[in-house]
C-alpha cells in the first residue's frame, strides 16, 4: 500500500510539472521575447502526447483571453459610443477647417511665390559671390605661377636659360607649393624636370657649336695675337737699336748720325703705322662670342653638374689640342705652313687663357700648364723633325722669326718659353750649315768667274769704287798715277763682302733670341770662323786642286790669300761695331782666317811644285836617247831646250807679278825662288834616273856626250839666275850629282 499511493503521489507530482511546463511555454510565447523555436522544442521533445495536452492548454487560454476581452469592451462601450457621437459632430467643423485652412495655405502660397523667388535670387548671388571671392583669391594664389611660367617659357624662347633656370628655381620652392593641389600645378611640375633636359640639350648644343667654333677660328685668333706681339716686338727693336746707335755714337760719329737719322723715320714711319691700326686691334673676344660657354658653365652650376661640364670641356679641348699640334706633312716646304701651325696652337692657348681669367673653376692654372708642357713637347718634336728638312736659309730666317713671335706671344700670356729658346739654339747650329752650304756655292761661282788677273783700275772712281768693298792701303800704290792695277783679283773684294753678308745673315738669327750683346758676337765669331775654316778654306783646296788651275793662277791665289787674311782684322772690327761689343773684353773669340789663309798658300804653293815637276815629267817622257849613237849631234836635245825656255817663261810670270807692296815681293820672290830650285832638283833627279836605269846595258861615247851637252844646258840655265835673289852657286848646286855620275 505504501509503494501503492508513493506511486500514485509521484505520478501526481508529474501531471502537476507537465502542466507547469506547458503554463511555461504559453508565457514565454505570449511574451514574444524568445525564439519560438526553443519554446516548441521543449514541448515537443517531452511525452509523446505533448502536443495534444499542449494543444489544449492553448485552447483554454484562448478562451480565457476572449473572455477578458469581451468583459474590457462591455465595461468600455458606453465611453466608445460617446467618443464616436463628438467624432461625427466634430467632422463637419473639421470640413470647415479644412477649407479655410486650405485657402489660407493658397493664398500664402501666392503671396510667397514672389518672396521665395527673391530668395532664391538671393541666396544665388551669394552662391556667386563666395565663388567669385573663393574664385578671386584662389586666381591671386595661380596668377604669380602662371606669370612665373609664362615669364619661364619666354625666357626659353628667346634662349635666356640661365635665368630660366632661376625662374625654375622660383616656382619649385615659392610658388608652386602655394597651389600643389591643381592639376595644371601638377602638370608645371611635371614638365619642369623635362624642360631642364631641355634646357641642358640646348646648352650642350651651342657648346659644341662653340668649339667647333673656335676650332675653325682658332688660326684666326692667334694671327691677330701674334702680329700684336711682332708689332710689340719690332717696337722694341726699334729703340734697342736706337740706344745701340747713341752708345756707339762717340766710336762712329759720322756713320752714327746718318743710321741715326734713317732709324728715326724708320721708327717714325713705325709709329705711324701703330696709330693707323691701332683701331684695328682684334682681340679673342671680338673674333669668338664665348657667350655660350659662359652660359653653359653657369647652366651646369645651376643644375649641379658642373663638375660633369668641366670633365667634358676639359676632355673636348683635349682632343682639340692633340688635333691642332698634328702638323700637316707639306708644312717644312713653304713658311705659311709654319705660320699657320703656330697661329691655330696660339689661338687654341689664348682661349684657354681667356676662359681661365673669366671663368671660375672651368679651366685652372694646373690644367693650362700641364696642357701646355704637353703641347710644348709635341712642338718642339714637330719642329725639330720638320726644321731638319728645310735646305734654305731664308726659310730656317722666317722660321725662326715665327718661333721667336711664337714664344713671344704665349710668354706674354704666362706660358713659360726657354724650351723653344733652347729649341731655336739647335735650329741655329742647323741655319748655319744651311749658310755655309749656300755660301759654298757662292764662293765657287765667284772662284769660276775670277779671272785671277790683278785689278784694273782706269780712274780714281773705279779705285773708290773697290776700295769701297774692300779694305785696301798701299801708299806706294797710291802715289802712282792711273791707270794702275791692284795687286789682288776680282774675287778678294767679292770674297769679303760675302763673308759680311754671311756675318749680316747670322746675325739676323741671333736677333731676338733674348741674348747679351756678348753671347751674340760670341755666336757671330764662332759662325764666321766655321765660314772661313771649313766652307772657304774647302772651297781654296778644292780650287787649288782644279786641273785647269795653271800656275799664274796659283800664284795669283797665293796674293789673294794673302790679302784675305790681312782683312780679317777688319772683319773683327765689323763685327764688334754691329753688336757693341769691344775686342779688348776678355770672352771675345778671334777670328781663325791666319790658319786658314796660310794652309791655302801653302797648298797652293805646294801645287805650283807639284805642277812645274808634272811638267818636266812630260818633257822627260818624250825625252829619246840614243844610247849606242857613235858620236853626239853637236848641241843639246831639243826636249830639254824647250823644257828650259819652258821654265824660263813660267819664271818670268813671277817676276812680272806686282812688287809694289814689299811683302808681295817678298812672297812672290820666296815662292819662286822655291820653285825654281824644286824644279831644278827634280830634273837633275829625272836626268839621273834615266842614266841609271836599270835597263840600259851599254852606253856608247857619242851618247855620252850628248847627254853632257844636255847637262851643260842645265848649267848653264841655272848660272842665268832665272830667279833673282840666289846665293852664289846655290842653284847650281841642283845638278852636281848629276854631273858626278855623268863622269864617272
Amino acid at each position: 500500500m505504501a509503494r501503492k499511493s508513493k506511486s500514485n503521489l509521484s505520478e501526481l507530482y508529474l501531471e502537476e510539472n507537465k502542466d507547469q511546463i506547458y503554463e511555461n511555454a504559453l508565457a514565454e510565447i505570449q511574451s514574444f521575447q524568445l525564439p519560438l523555436g526553443t519554446t516548441l522544442r521543449s514541448v515537443y521533445d517531452d511525452q509523446p502526447n505533448a502536443h495534444q495536452r499542449f494543444m489544449e492548454k492553448l485552447d483554454a487560454c484562448i478562451r480565457n483571453h476572449d473572455r477578458e476581452i469581451e468583459k474590457m469592451c462591455n465595461f468600455h462601450h458606453q465611453g466608445f459610443v460617446d467618443a464616436i457621437t463628438e467624432l461625427l459632430k466634430v467632422r463637419a467643423d473639421a470640413e470647415k477647417l479644412k477649407v479655410q485652412v486650405t485657402d489660407t495655405n493658397r493664398r500664402l502660397q501666392d503671396a510667397g511665390k514672389e518672396v521665395i523667388a527673391q530668395t532664391e535670387e538671393i541666396i544665388r548671388c551669394r552662391v556667386q559671390q563666395r565663388n567669385i571671392t573663393t574664385v578671386v583669391e584662389k586666381l591671386q594664389l595661380c596668377l604669380p605661377v602662371l606669370e612665373m611660367y609664362s615669364k619661364l617659357k619666354e625666357q626659353m624662347n628667346v634662349k635666356r636659360y640661365y635665368s630660366a633656370l632661376k625662374t625654375m628655381e622660383q616656382l619649385e620652392n615659392l610658388y608652386l607649393p602655394r597651389v600643389s593641389q591643381y592639376r595644371f600645378c601638377q602638370i608645371m611640375i611635371e614638365n619642369l624636370p623635362k624642360l631642364r633636359e631641355e634646357i641642358k640639350e640646348i646648352s650642350m648644343s651651342d657648346l659644341k657649336d662653340f668649339l667647333e667654333s673656335i676650332r675653325k677660328h682658332s688660326d684666326r685668333i692667334g694671327e691677330t695675337a701674334m702680329k700684336q706681339a711682332q708689332q710689340q716686338r719690332t717696337f722694341s727693336t726699334a729703340l734697342q737699336k736706337q740706344n745701340n746707335l747713341n752708345y756707339g755714337r762717340n766710336m762712329h760719329l759720322g756713320r752714327s748720325r746718318i743710321l741715326e737719322s734713317k732709324n728715326e723715320i724708320t721708327l717714325k714711319r713705325m709709329f705711324e703705322e701703330d696709330d693707323e691700326h691701332e683701331e684695328e686691334v682684334l682681340t679673342a673676344q671680338d673674333l669668338v662670342d664665348f657667350s655660350p660657354v659662359y652660359r653653359c658653365l653657369h647652366i651646369y652650376s645651376v643644375l649641379g653638374d658642373g663638375e660633369i661640364f668641366e670633365n667634358y670641356y676639359r676632355k673636348q679641348r683635349r682632343k682639340q689640342a692633340r688635333l691642332v699640334l698634328q702638323p700637316q706633312s707639306s708644312m717644312h716646304e713653304t713658311v705659311e705652313g709654319y705660320r699657320r701651325y703656330f697661329s691655330q696652337i696660339v689661338g687654341f692657348f689664348v682661349v684657354e687663357d681667356h676662359i681661365l681669367h673669366v671663368t671660375q673653376g672651368l679651366v685652372t692654372r694646373t690644367y693650362t700648364d700641364e696642357l701646355w708642357n704637353m703641347a710644348l713637347s709635341k712642338i718642339i718634336a714637330v719642329l725639330r723633325t720638320h726644321s731638319s728638312y728645310c735646305s734654305d736659309p731664308d726659310l730656317v730666317l722666317e722660321l725662326k722669326n715665327l718661333i721667336v713671335v711664337f714664344a713671344d706671344t704665349l710668354q706674354g700670356y704666362g706660358f713659360p718659353v726657354n724650351r723653344l729658346f733652347d729649341l731655336l739654339f739647335e735650329i741655329r747650329d742647323q741655319y748655319n750649315e744651311t749658310l755655309l752650304k749656300k755660301w759654298s756655292g757662292l764662293f765657287r761661282d765667284i772662284f769660276e768667274a775670277d779671272n785671277y788677273s790683278p785689278i784694273p783700275v782706269a780712274n780714281e772712281e773705279e779705285y773708290k769704287i773697290v776700295i769701297s768693298k774692300f779694305p785696301f792701303q798701299d801708299p806706294e800704290l797710291d802715289k802712282q798715277s792711273f791707270p794702275k792695277k791692284l795687286p789682288m783679283s776680282q774675287s778678294v773684294p767679292q770674297i769679303y763682302i760675302q763673308v759680311k753678308e754671311f756675318i749680316y745673315a747670322s746675325l739676323k738669327f741671333s736677333e731676338s733670341l733674348h741674348r747679351s750683346s756678348t753671347e751674340i758676337d760670341d755666336m757671330l765669331r764662332k759662325s764666321t770662323n766655321l765660314l772661313l775654316t771649313r766652307t772657304l778654306s774647302s772651297c781654296l783646296q778644292n780650287l787649288i786642286k782644279k786641273p785647269h788651275i795653271g800656275l799664274t793662277e796659283l800664284v795669283q791665289i797665293i796674293i789673294n790669300t794673302t790679302h784675305l787674311e790681312q782683312a780679317c782684322k777688319y772683319l773683327e772690327d765689323f763685327i764688334s761695331n754691329i753688336t757693341n761689343i769691344s775686342q779688348v773684353t776678355v770672352h771675345t773669340a778671334r777670328l781663325y782666317g791666319l790658319s786658314t789663309f796660310k794652309d791655302a798658300r801653302h797648298a797652293a804653293e805646294g801645287e805650283i811644285y807639284t805642277k812645274l815637276n808634272q811638267k818636266i815629267d812630260e818633257f822627260i817622257q818624250i825625252a829619246d836617247y840614243d844610247w849606242t849613237m857613235s858620236e853626239s849631234d853637236g848641241r843639246a836635245s831639243g826636249y830639254l831646250m824647250d823644257l828650259i825656255n819652258f821654265l824660263r817663261s813660267t819664271f818670268q810670270v813671277f817676276t812680272h807679278l806686282p812688287n809694289n807692296n814689299n811683302d808681295h815681293a817678298a812672297m812672290s820672290g820666296k815662292v819662286a825662288q822655291t820653285a825654281c830650285m824644286s824644279a831644278c832638283q827634280h830634273l837633275s833627279t829625272s836626268l839621273m834616273q834615266m842614266l841609271l836605269d836599270s835597263e840600259l846595258k851599254q852606253i856608247s861615247m857619242g851618247a855620252i856626250q850628248q847627254f853632257n851637252l844636255d847637262v851643260i844646258q842645265c848649267e848653264l840655265f841655272a848660272s842665268s839666275e832665272p830667279v833673282p835673289g840666289f846665293q852664289g852657286d846655290t842653284l847650281q848646286l841642283a845638278f852636281i850629282d848629276l854631273r858626278q855620275n855623268e863622269r864617272l
